[in-house]
């Protein structure tokens, strides 16, 4: 892959890297994901969205696993990740999105809709439907491929 230098962060990458119940296989190629961009020239700029908490937070909170939720943050803390908040902007932009990939979700549309607002030139995912979105790049986990 080439170099990136803000990359959006789906909520999968994040669960694969945290969760202790993730396939071992998806867990470890995420991780050299990670370490092959960190070890980028240009210092790569993550970041995700308040959806991404959202949604990795339900889990946790349902079978009252504070220690996962104390992970997030620590994560996002120790990876220096930003997080942005979902305002009209990035709503107008994924209705958009919506209307031209009428089969995008709406928190799917919500998150390439911040990541695109806000500059980012990879969107990070393991949604393969996602890959569709010509705006930005668009990467899945499985599909990855290490130069």
């Amino acid at each position: 892959m080439t170099e990136f230098k803000k990359i959006f962060l789906d909520t999968s990458p994040i669960i694969y890297m945290l969760d202790k119940n993730v396939v071992e296989s998806l867990k470890e190629k995420t991780q050299r994901i990670f370490l092959s961009i960190n070890e980028q020239e240009i210092e790569p700029n993550f970041v995700i969205s308040t959806i991404t908490c959202e949604e990795y937070l339900v889990i946790p909170y349902r079978t009252n696993n504070q220690s996962a939720v104390e992970s997030l943050w620590h994560f996002i803390s120790d990876s220096h990740i930003t997080i942005y908040e979902v305002n009209m902007d990035i709503a107008v932009k994924a209705a958009q999105i919506r209307a031209d990939y009428k089969y995008f979700k709406a928190m799917d549309a919500l998150q390439l809709a911040t990541a695109c607002v806000n500059g980012c030139d990879l969107f990070l995912t393991n949604d393969s439907q996602l890959t569709q979105f010509t705006e930005i790049k668009c990467a899945t986990i499985a599909d990855w491929q290490f130069d």
